[in-house]
């Protein structure tokens, strides 16, 4: 398991990751008035979870893979909703976004609504206790999500499993689950999904040298359910 942040993107987000502690609804609901302020005056969307290549890095493989531009797709815990607006330029034309903090859904949606869409999806959901309409997607994607529910320092066990239950919910039998992580390595993402899901492929993402020794920054997996 990783515990560190290389991103310099990272700096003006809440240090989820580097401290367990700041977890919870009133870390996240400060981070998005303030993003969502700044929407406000500047017309800035805010950051981009992992860069703009994670989401080049998605939308690469889902066009070597043929995904119809009307496959349903879910965003688990869009954040600002910039991903969902680059799928839509693109074309796709069923895609949902999710977020449990109901600021990030209010930023994401004016956001949307500036790039000039309409058929772009929006709900708060808690995605440990999903809604029942939450499911049959084709694809589901987490950029981050699955980190922030692995570092909470109430039941991260319990909340990693019931995670899992629910993509299980949400996705259709041999959807693709695609998931980038920088806390968790690629055998024990595999470890933690082994239940309901199998291994399609790894995402190629930037590598570093520390101490003589070479290693990712992140990891990128794509699952498909069993």
């Amino acid at each position: 398991m990783r515990f560190w942040v290389l991103s310099p993107r990272w700096n003006s987000l809440p240090q989820v990751l580097a401290l367990p502690s700041s977890l919870g609804s009133a870390s996240w609901d400060a981070v998005y008035e303030r993003e969502l302020q700044a929407f406000q005056e500047f017309g800035d969307s805010g950051e981009i979870w992992f860069g703009e290549e994670s989401m080049t890095r998605l939308i690469r493989w889902m066009e070597k893979c043929n995904i119809p531009l009307d496959a349903s797709v879910l965003d688990i815990g869009t954040g600002n909703g910039v991903f969902l607006v680059e799928l839509a330029k693109l074309g796709y034309s069923d895609i949902t976004g999710i977020d449990y903090c109901p600021l990030a859904i209010q930023l994401s949606g004016r956001i949307i609504e500036k790039e000039g869409f309409s058929n772009i999806k929006l709900q708060v959901e808690d995605f440990l206790n999903p809604s029942s309409e939450l499911s049959g997607f084709r694809i589901c994607i987490d950029k981050g999500t699955f980190d922030a529910i692995s570092l909470s320092p109430d039941g991260a066990s319990e909340k990693k499993q019931q995670y899992v239950k629910s993509l299980c919910r949400a996705l259709q039998d041999r959807g693709f689950f695609l998931i980038t992580s920088c806390n968790w390595t690629k055998k024990e993402l595999l470890e933690e999904f082994r239940g309901g899901f199998e291994i399609v492929e790894e995402l190629p993402t930037p590598t570093f040298t520390f101490g003589g020794r070479s290693g990712n920054s992140v990891t990128a997996l794509v699952f498909q359910k069993k």
